[in-house]
């Protein structure tokens, strides 16, 4: 009987290691990369989209206070504006969209549920459909409905429910998912795959207040991320990386909860993988950010989140010949609304009412930050905020720098310029040393081996 046991277990183990040997000779006509070799490709890139169902709000109370303590989120319009998203996709035709994290607005079954039929939608365009979790989509804890005055708490999904809603989407079609996260290797093209990193942090959600808001790679995961590497590489197939969180810092003074918790040792993986481009989004700032060593460089590139001004989603463009060329294109929210008979006057001056939203969002946020600090007079504090909100119509566009000069005249930023540091001078005044003046284009060289 023993001998049999043994005998068995030999033939699982070679079993087991023939099954190995077959993954590493993996060939793209085994993998059905929909795209072949020397094609050119286009990948719309849209992050942060946080749709709310219209099933979770009324008009009351309650939705009202949610929807003005926020930071500028359009969570009203989020059917419409993903539904003028995906006529620009119809229009516009791309290979490839990629969605880096917070689908939701937190973490609503319901949510969660239209945000994958709207998604269907958009395959059915022909368009492969590629998604990873944020920090607001698994085991939310702020999951409600907004009904009169009440904020009902409701369930969010579990990392199980995640993948079943959104396996059309990535997780189906996966050459390899990483057993220690919802991580996932996916080949839709012969010269680039894509590896979608799941960074969020949620398995503690379910005892917390608040869903974990910080993220990061598992340790666990890297050897994992280096095998799909050289499985790329067999393949002669470029990586591109996408996760929810920032992979580089991208505010010299917000970025904790932002940027990755283990981000050096996670960059120094990618390169040592000649991974040179990650696509991320969570900080609702359109900025790109790079790092070289040894003559590599690796890119971070972060795009704004969709329902928030200035509304526009990234468009990277990969040429065999030439390389990468990345570009923001802004959602026609007005077309959509015209093409659908849409009698609404926000929607119909959508691109004022959208800047006017957050510029609004931004002076009080800014504002209720002074008042609690009492050092300033009220006609200061309103200068300041006039200042902060101005430049932040700008900033989170993606432009720096010289761009942004015109404030310098402004009463509110003679005042920060003269006062002693503190968080929101050191915030205004980082706008000003940034690595690109012009956050919104990039173009990267193909990799040469």
């Amino acid at each position: 009987m023993i001998i049999k046991r043994i005998f068995l277990f030999f033939v699982i183990a070679l079993i087991l290691l023939a099954s190995v040997g077959c993954v590493e000779k993996f060939t793209c006509s085994v993998l059905n990369c929909k795209i072949k070799s020397g094609e050119d490709i286009t990948f719309f890139i849209a992050t942060d989209p946080h749709h709310l169902s219209k099933k979770t709000y009324d008009n009351g109370k309650a939705f009202h206070w949610f929807l003005n303590s926020g930071d500028g989120k359009l969570l009203q319009y989020t059917d419409e504006i993903i539904d003028a998203f995906t006529l620009d996709i119809e229009d516009s035709k791309p290979n490839i969209l990629i969605i880096p994290g917070d689908l939701t607005c937190n973490g609503e079954k319901e949510s969660h549920l239209e945000m994958a039929e709207k998604l269907k939608n958009i395959k059915k365009l022909g368009v492969h459909v590629f998604v990873v979790p944020g920090n607001h989509d698994i085991e939310n804890p702020w999951a409600r409905n907004y009904f009169g005055d009440e904020m009902i708490k409701i369930d969010s999904i579990t990392k199980e429910e995640f993948v079943e809603i959104y396996e059309p989407f990535g997780f189906k079609d996966a050459i390899s998912r990483d057993s220690h996260s919802l991580s996932y290797l996916a080949a839709p093209a012969e010269d680039v795959w894509l590896l979608m990193l799941d960074s969020a942090k949620y398995k503690r959600n379910k005892v917390r207040d608040a869903p974990e808001m910080g993220g990061e790679i598992p340790s666990k995961t890297f050897n994992w991320i280096r095998e799909c590497a050289n499985l790329a590489k067999e393949n002669n197939a470029q990586i591109i990386a996408v996760m929810h969180h920032s992979l580089m810092d991208h505010s010299e003074v917000i970025n904790e909860h932002y940027t990755i918790e283990n981000s050096q040792e996670v960059i120094d993986l990618l390169l040592d993988c000649d991974i040179q481009i990650v696509l991320s989004g969570h900080i609702h700032l359109q900025d790109i950010k790079s790092y070289k060593r040894d003559n590599k460089n690796i890119y971070d590139i972060a795009t704004s989140c969709l329902i928030a001004y200035p509304n526009q989603y990234g468009v990277l463009k990969f040429s065999p010949e030439k390389g990468f060329d990345y570009a923001t294109r802004r959602v026609d929210v007005y077309a959509w609304a015209w093409e659908n008979s849409i009698k609404d006057r926000n929607l119909n001056n959508f691109n004022k009412y959208s800047r006017d939203f957050f510029r609004q969002r931004s002076y009080d946020k800014y504002y209720d930050t002074l008042l609690e600090i009492s050092k300033f007079s009220n006609e200061e504090m309103k200068a300041i905020s006039e200042t902060v909100a101005e430049l932040n119509l700008k900033y989170f566009a993606g432009f720096r720098n010289e761009l942004i000069h015109d404030i310098f005249p402004t009463k509110g930023f003679k005042i920060l310029q003269d006062t002693a540091p503190f968080f929101i001078r050191d915030y205004v005044m980082s706008m000003f040393n940034d690595q690109k003046t012009d956050n919104n284009k990039i173009h990267i060289p193909i990799y040469s081996k």
